[in-house]
């Protein structure tokens, strides 16, 4: 083989190696990018199927300052959602009671309870304590006796009806 034959044969094998280098270098980035392209695209799809079914919505009810909170099934297990009825006590005049459970304070004292009237539908109603005795409550005014109320999860019904958290 003469030396100029030679030379190319090396040059040739020089340039060769140079890009398996190149090559090298490059397929780890393609293969990364296509990796990042695919998780987002993952991603995207697990964040649309999440936002598909929210726990909760709420309705305005025309002609007052509160609104109906309605849960999924599902919400009201994860909260673990639990219930009493507004009782009478026998005093002269009788008296209305709920368990102290189910009254929320508002930032400016305001005192509500959530009622149920009906499966899964919650609305907020104004009620005047006269005193606090125990774990029970005595209402000056409130909803009727035997009107179901949220005790278990009506601080998350407040944050359901005002969007907190989400």
């Amino acid at each position: 083989m003469n030396k100029q034959m030679l030379i190319t044969k090396m040059n040739k094998q020089i340039t060769k190696n140079k890009l398996e280098k190149k090559m090298k270098r490059k397929n780890p980035w393609i293969i990364v990018i296509l990796v990042f392209a695919v998780l987002q695209f993952w991603g995207c799809q697990k964040h649309d199927e999440h936002h598909m079914v929210h726990p909760s919505s709420v309705e305005e009810i025309e002609g007052s300052d509160f609104s109906r909170v309605i849960l999924t099934e599902k919400a009201m297990e994860r909260i673990d959602l639990q219930t009493a009825k507004v009782d009478e006590m026998r005093f002269s005049p009788p008296r209305l009671v709920v368990p102290y459970a189910s009254v929320i304070y508002g930032p400016n004292g305001e005192t509500w309870i959530y009622t149920m009237p009906e499966s899964r539908t919650f609305i907020r109603y104004t009620i005047d304590i006269d005193y606090i005795e125990g774990d029970l409550v005595v209402l000056n005014e409130g909803p009727p006796a035997g009107t179901i109320v949220a005790t278990v999860g009506a601080t998350e019904l407040y944050g359901a009806e005002f969007e907190m958290g989400h």
